[in-house]
């Protein structure tokens, strides 16, 4: 819920009507990701006392069982080596990672969940899943098949135009 005296996070309000149409879609688009985002980032927070950040790099860990080096998380999460190392600091210092020696590299370090890593990380994903799909539940299965399909051919279409 946004508080009265914060900035709106509602981007799609400075849009006007006379507004390219794609422009319009796009801040809606923005919208609804910023909504959705702060409402998992509270529950995240009031839940599990941790942010997204920290839950997304515990899922590219537990998506990589055997470990991911620093550079390599840092480029999955396309954030620096400094926040990457603050993070994965914190976890360290709750047992929920570990960092293991990369023999073929003395200066460089493997990080991997622990087994209390695993587990704290399977807890927060369940009920993740379940807030997501409660925030989408106002959509019927047909709308999602829509809004998948239509935005595949979005992304298709933007990927095309980067070449």
């Amino acid at each position: 819920m946004l508080h009265a005296d914060a900035p709106s996070a509602d981007r799609e309000t400075i849009a006007r009507s006379d507004d390219h149409r794609a422009l319009r879609i796009w801040l809606r688009m923005l919208t609804c990701t910023q909504l959705i985002e702060q409402r998992v980032r509270s529950r995240l927070r009031d839940r599990f006392a941790t942010t997204l950040p920290r839950f997304d790099l515990m899922a590219q860990l537990e998506r990589h069982p055997g470990g991911l080096k620093m550079n390599a998380l840092s480029r999955l999460m396309m954030v620096t080596g400094g926040n990457i190392t603050s993070i994965v600091d914190q976890l360290a210092g709750e047992g929920l990672v570990e960092r293991l020696a990369e023999p073929a590299d003395r200066r460089a370090y493997r990080i991997r969940l622990t087994r209390a890593g695993e587990r704290a990380f399977a807890e927060m994903a369940r009920e993740h899943e379940q807030w997501v799909v409660e925030l989408f539940g106002g959509l019927t299965r047909r709308d999602h098949e829509d809004l998948l399909r239509l935005l595949a051919k979005l992304k298709a279409h933007a990927m095309e135009s980067e070449s």
